[in-house]
């Protein structure tokens, strides 16, 4: 009995052989068709590769989306650092050109006064509440200034030292709204005329000319200079243009407006100057 099972396992081993062989050789034939199991299981790994293929791509798809959004952020901020850099980095060479023009124009201003002594200093503190009254500079006694000099910018007349310390001065401005702020100037053209400079229009931002008689011809566009007749203030410094004439309430003077030449918002290196000779002629009044 026992022999028997074992033929029969032998038999069944040697038949699995033979049909294993016959469908080996089976597949390797050239054929135009497939057999049904063959089909069978082609399409069944094919349903379920087009079943999880999408799926696993979408997901695949999604990590590297958000790999090149992160990398895209990276590269954003990297640039965005960049930029912020260069434009920090013009501004600076902006600011850099802008005062260096300054001080060129500070420089050859000073060696244009030739008849004044003359002394560059730099605004140090400016209260926001007296922005156009009163402003500091790094110079002082120590360093020849003295009350009543003329201050001026490269490009104009600004105002004139009101008080002296060891190394720092107070310059009030020609803007500021002090009464006793006036100065002698002379309004050029075929013949010079002379007037007195008091006051100034916060509106309209000018500084204001009166007591023109009615008679005298003031125009716009003609240059307002310093007279220097009271020998505080050099002569034939730029002091600003006419740019309004009106007459007056009861129409016997007019006042001119006189746009000045410097910016007296923005006022950051001056020059303090002051005659070499005396001047033999004054003027009635406090000549600012």
């Amino acid at each position: 009995m026992p022999q028997f099972f074992l033929n029969k396992r032998l038999i069944l081993l040697l038949v699995s052989i033979i049909i294993l062989v016959a469908l080996i050789g089976f597949s390797l034939q050239d054929r135009d068709k497939l057999t049904w199991p063959e089909q069978f299981v082609k399409d069944s790994v094919g349903w379920v590769q087009s079943v999880f293929h999408k799926p696993a791509q979408s997901l695949a798809g999604f990590f590297n989306n958000i790999n090149d959004i992160q990398h895209t952020y990276e590269e954003n901020k990297l640039l965005k650092e960049k930029l912020d850099r260069h434009v920090l980095l013009e501004k600076e060479a902006q600011i850099l050109k802008k005062e260096n023009q300054e001080l060129k124009d500070v420089l050859d201003k000073t060696e244009s006064l030739d008849e004044y002594d003359s002394i560059q200093a730099t605004v140090i503190n400016r209260d926001p509440t007296l922005w156009y009254d009163l402003l500091t500079v790094n110079r002082g006694s120590q360093h020849g200034v003295e009350a009543n000099m003329a201050v001026i910018t490269a490009q104009g007349l600004i105002g004139k030292v009101k008080n002296v310390s060891a190394y720092h001065s107070t310059v009030q401005l020609l803007s500021s709204p002090d009464r006793k702020n006036r100065i002698s100037a002379k309004v050029q053209g075929e013949k010079d005329r002379y007037f007195v400079i008091e006051g100034y229009d916060e509106e309209k931002a000018s500084l204001l000319l009166k007591e023109i008689p009615f008679e005298v011809e003031v125009e716009e566009g003609q240059a307002v200079l310093t007279s220097g007749l009271g020998g505080v203030f050099p002569s034939d410094l730029l002091v600003g243009e006419v740019t309004e004439v009106v007459a007056d309430n009861y129409g016997l003077t007019k006042t001119a407006y006189v746009k000045p030449a410097a910016d007296f918002y923005e006022i950051k290196n001056v020059i303090i100057v002051e005659r070499k000779m005396d001047s033999g002629v004054s003027e009635e009044g406090e000549e600012e």
